[in-house]
């Protein structure tokens, strides 16, 4: 497998970050580092592109819910350190889907699986994941797939 073209750049932004001396963005990029480097020594391989993505966009959701339950304690300080990751990080994900997009899969996948109801929402998905990991939030098309799905229902 070739080397990921996207996990050279999160490097070399970290040379960049400690150079500049930016201690929470450093922070940010060695922690995507480190779990690239986890899941690589985990599953013997070598991530390329849409691995790394996959894995920000992993990262961006955990500090997302980390942000609602901060938010729940009235932790602000720790509302906004999260926040500041969750910037440093978006910087690796690819353009995201627009909802025209976005409604264009969906209904695609739809027609694709012949989808006659919820029973049909795994088949969907597995023909959504790919297409719009690390470029869309997958829960809110989740959402709004078991939303047409039930109307097709009956």
């Amino acid at each position: 497998m070739t080397a990921s073209a996207l996990k050279d750049r999160i490097t070399e932004d970290m040379k960049a970050a400690m150079r500049a001396r930016e201690a929470d963005r450093l922070g940010a990029i060695r922690m995507l580092l480190a779990a690239i480097k986890q899941k690589e020594v985990d599953e013997r391989i070598s991530a390329d592109d849409a691995q790394v993505a996959a894995i920000v966009d992993k990262l961006i959701k955990q500090r997302r819910d980390s942000i609602a339950q901060f938010e729940q304690a009235g932790r602000t300080d720790l509302v906004e350190r999260e926040r500041a990751e969750v910037t440093v990080l978006s910087a690796y994900l690819p353009a995201q889907a627009d909802a025209a997009e976005i409604n264009a899969l969906i209904e695609s996948a739809l027609t694709q699986v012949q989808a006659r109801g919820p029973q049909d929402m795994g088949k969907v998905m597995g023909l959504l994941k790919p297409k719009l990991a690390g470029r869309a939030d997958l829960s809110a098309v989740s959402a709004t797939v078991g939303a047409l799905l039930k109307g097709r229902a009956g």
